[in-house]
């Protein structure tokens, strides 16, 4: 395997001991793709369960508790996807780095990420007055229905990487 041109730090990284292991060792790679896929089905998981509870669907569940319970788990799951999806980068970095997919998957991210903060800044605030059985507020729903196209876009974005 021959890195493309690119960016030195990226062809670096790509011919390092470390990316040659992920390559070459048989079931290194997929054993690194399924933690990903594990910590990113529990990320997205906990997410969507989120969202549509902000949506109105089990509004006798408490938004607040659903918060504490699942974004914990979310938050947890980071520490699955961040380094397994470092070391799968490692194994094609400057493929990866020019793949429009795995741009826009990363500026989905961020943008969820985003989405996330700006709804515990502002709707979440005042979640005592609609936690349960009451309608969440316009806000509230926005942040939950970005969410979940925002996530469902990231899912499409990781399945067309192995297209583009």
């Amino acid at each position: 395997m021959h890195p493309s041109s690119g960016p030195a730090w990226l062809v670096w990284l790509e011919t390092s001991g470390l990316a040659a292991a992920m390559r070459e060792w048989l079931w290194l790679y997929p054993a690194v793709e399924i933690v990903h896929i594990v910590g990113f089905v529990v990320l997205v998981g906990a997410a969507f369960m989120f969202d549509l509870r902000l949506l109105g669907l089990a509004p006798r569940l408490p938004v607040s508790g659903m918060a504490d319970h699942l974004l914990r788990w979310a938050r947890w799951s980071l520490v699955l996807i961040v380094p397994s999806g470092a070391l799968m980068f490692t194994a094609h970095a400057t493929e990866m780095a020019s793949n429009p997919a795995f741009r826009l998957k990363l500026g989905l991210i961020a943008a969820a990420f985003l989405n996330a903060a700006v709804f515990h800044r502002v709707p979440f605030r005042s979640v005592a007055d609609w936690d349960t059985d009451v309608t969440a507020p316009a806000a509230a729903k926005a942040a939950g229905g970005l969410s979940l196209l925002l996530w469902t876009g990231v899912i499409a974005c990781g399945r067309l990487l192995a297209y583009l």
